[in-house]
């Protein structure tokens, strides 16, 4: 039973990090129907950014504090972040707003590559380490309940306070600030929106802001544990099956859904793993979000659209 515990924690962890990614797609594709291949990249780029702005700050300015230099480097990225969602709205989606939903994709297809080629040029391609501080050492928890206790990763137990966190700022976000409600109308219908004078141009630059401060947060927890390095890109193609599974227009879902393919990885690959010769965690969460397409096609938690004729 310990053993079990420690698999599905682990993989509870490993889906709240899932779940910040998705929540990317989720955002932007709730306020622009736009589905942003680019959020991978976003994720890839943002943690560049905070791996190298770390690095370089204290060489600029003399700061001796490895969490200051942290902090100001989180800052400069999540600028960097701002700008990027801006430059998206001013020369992208303001031209493409009419076109057809693939034109949009391919459009975000194109940013994507742009991204990867130009951060690969600015801040190089090597690997690269955030250290942000997280503990290394394991705990072991509930030692009376079982014997030996039950081992926790530390550090993905930190990744996932601190995902779980920003998930709680964004749902007090848009539940409880003015733009936050204005994203949401505008996410129900675009031209009631518009009707009662929300700017649609700043609401998309705020949700594209505010997906691009996921991925700096998604991009800086996996590239403490990690290392930065271009693979990071694909953790996109991870998170698919969490917005297939969860909804593309459901917050909640996109959570919720994390946590069942994280946990599903885990405990899948350990106990189901060794009867099909292993790998099954690559392409468990695609066969489960293909069964739940064929009873629900928009999700668990996605919208039933009905098209009248």
């Amino acid at each position: 039973m310990g053993f079990f515990l420690e698999t599905l924690i682990g993989g509870l962890m490993t889906g709240v990090l899932y779940s910040l990614v998705a929540l990317g797609f989720v955002l932007i594709y709730k306020a622009s129907s736009v589905f942003n291949f680019a959020q991978g990249v976003m994720v890839l780029f943002a943690a560049l950014a905070m791996a190298r702005f770390s690095e370089w700050i204290p060489q600029w300015t003399g700061i001796e504090s490895k969490v200051l230099a942290n902090v100001l480097a989180f800052m400069v990225a999540a600028v960097l972040m701002l700008i990027l969602a801006w430059l998206v709205e001013r020369l992208a989606l303001r031209h493409l707003v009419s076109q057809p939903e693939a034109t949009l994709l391919m459009a975000t297809i194109g940013i994507g590559f742009f991204l990867e080629g130009f951060g690969q040029s600015v801040f190089g391609s090597n690997v690269y380490n955030i250290d942000i501080g997280m503990p290394k050492d394991p705990l072991f928890v509930a030692q009376g309940l079982f014997e030996g206790g039950i081992l926790i990763d530390s550090q993905e137990l930190v990744a996932a306070l601190i995902a779980t966190l920003l998930v709680a700022a964004l749902v007090l976000f848009f539940q409880k600030t003015s733009t936050g409600r204005a994203l949401r109308a505008v996410a129900d219908d675009h031209q009631a929106a518009q009707s009662v004078g929300i700017p649609l141009a700043r609401m998309w630059v705020i949700v594209w802001f505010v997906a691009g401060l996921s991925a700096l947060v998604a991009g800086m927890v996996w590239g403490s544990k990690l290392g930065v390095q271009f693979s990071i890109s694909t953790l996109a193609l991870r998170a698919l099956p969490v917005v297939i599974l969860g909804g593309l227009t459901s917050v909640p879902g996109a959570i919720v859904a994390g946590l069942i393919v994280g946990a599903g990885e885990k405990l899948s690959e350990i106990y189901l793993g060794p009867f099909v010769g292993g790998g099954i965690e690559v392409w468990f969460a695609y066969v489960l979000a293909l069964l739940v397409l064929l009873v629900r096609p928009q999700g668990l938690f996605g919208e039933k659209i009905i098209d009248r004729v």
